[in-house]
């Protein structure tokens, strides 16, 4: 109780400065320059933070807040997530996805919106595909989120080094090592650096 007091305290209880900075973070939103599912971004703290708008003026997010652990009364928690309550709610790791107004999830910042026209036409024209590092999806990726990332790459790139690198292959690497080394008779240091290198790599990457 006594640490719901102190955080209405801090965040809102509110004076004349505060209600000065409410007035500029409140500041106007043309919902006519974003259109549902656009990827936003503005500046909170050192970080930026990204949302997706859903159309309306509503934006859904997921941001660190403080409140959250405190209480569940929804008429405070559900109030503009100050940078104080961001950065407390980062240092104890507590977050929720909340939909705000464009005003709220700005705070005050101008909102950059995911410009993916001006992408596609920088990008139109020849490249060299790769079927596991540069395919269709790292495109789509790239021209909508900015990172070039292909889930099915990532899949199959993680199959194959479960299986490459589990234990029993290891193990199986060793012993065709070893019956290598046998059928040729030598132990000479350009045959056995080779046959013990490989499977303690394979042993030290499982």
């Amino acid at each position: 109780m006594i640490a719901l007091r102190l955080l209405n305290f801090f965040f809102i209880t509110s004076t004349l400065e505060d209600e000065y900075e409410e007035d500029r973070r409140k500041k106007t939103y043309d919902v006519s320059l974003y259109k549902r599912g656009d990827l936003l971004e503005v500046s909170r703290t050192l970080f930026k933070h990204f949302g997706i708008y859903l159309g309306e003026g509503r934006v859904a997010h997921c941001i660190p807040d403080i409140l959250p652990v405190f209480t569940k009364e929804k008429s405070i928690v559900e109030q503009m997530v100050t940078n104080e309550r961001l950065i407390l709610g980062v240092l104890a790791k507590a977050a929720s996805v909340r939909v705000d107004s464009l005003a709220d999830f700005a705070y005050g910042d101008c909102i950059q919106v995911n410009e993916m026209d001006s992408m596609v036409s920088k990008l139109i024209g020849s490249f060299s595909y790769s079927l596991l590092w540069h395919n269709c999806e790292h495109y789509v990726m790239y021209c909508r989120y900015g990172v070039a990332f292909s889930f099915q790459t990532f899949q199959f790139c993680k199959t194959v080094r479960t299986t490459l690198l589990s234990r029993k292959m290891t193990f199986l690497s060793a012993i065709i090592g070893v019956f290598i080394m046998l059928y040729l008779g030598a132990l000479t240091p350009l045959t056995t650096l080779p046959i013990v290198a490989i499977p303690f790599t394979m042993w030290m990457a499982s």
